[in-house]
């Protein structure tokens, strides 16, 4: 959704900026209409440089590379996530697989009580563990992609302002020329 938005302010930045170009044209019309002079002042000062038109009327948006990045890996680890939950994918066997604790180096099975169905379960427990710690630096990430990518918006938002404010001085200037013709 952010990144949608900051596609639209974008858009909404190139556009004033096009209506203050046409406003400038609009300003070299009223001078030529205004008096001889004007005109001529007109004729021999360079033209603006055209801005090329957009194609499709979609201007490039790129979301900051530290969104990008979290909503990459938040995609890859909630694939992972899904594929190995026991409630979102159907499973061969109904209990716990006891195979995969024998798997265990012997630093690790110290540290495990001797019971196997306790060493079952704190191996499920610290699995669980870490799942969930993956899922907190994952919502960590996107948090902070998130935010920055709010502050650049909001830097956005800001040059967005004043450049309407100054395009509204400017259309009431105009307008008020166009009225004393």
């Amino acid at each position: 959704e952010l990144v949608r938005q900051g596609e639209a302010l974008k858009r909404t930045e190139q556009m004033v900026d096009k209506m203050d170009q046409d406003l400038k044209t609009s300003q070299k019309h009223i001078n030529s209409i205004k008096s001889v002079w004007g005109g001529l002042v007109n004729y021999f000062k360079a033209k603006p440089p055209e801005s090329k038109p957009e194609q499709n009327g979609t201007p490039e948006y790129y979301a900051n590379s530290r969104l990008k990045e979290a909503m990459m890996s938040s995609k890859e680890q909630e694939s992972k996530y899904q594929e190995s939950h026991p409630n979102l994918r159907k499973l061969d066997n109904s209990g716990f697989d006891f195979s995969k604790a024998e798997l265990v180096s012997s630093v690790q099975r110290d540290s495990y009580p001797k019971n196997q169905h306790l060493r079952a379960y704190h191996q499920k427990i610290d699995n669980n563990l870490d799942e969930m710690s993956s899922g907190l630096s994952r919502l960590k990430n996107l948090a902070l992609g998130l935010q920055t990518e709010i502050e650049e918006q909001d830097d956005m938002l800001d040059r967005l302002t004043k450049k309407v404010e100054t395009l509204d001085v400017n259309i009431k200037s105009t307008d008020k020329k166009v009225r004393q013709l």
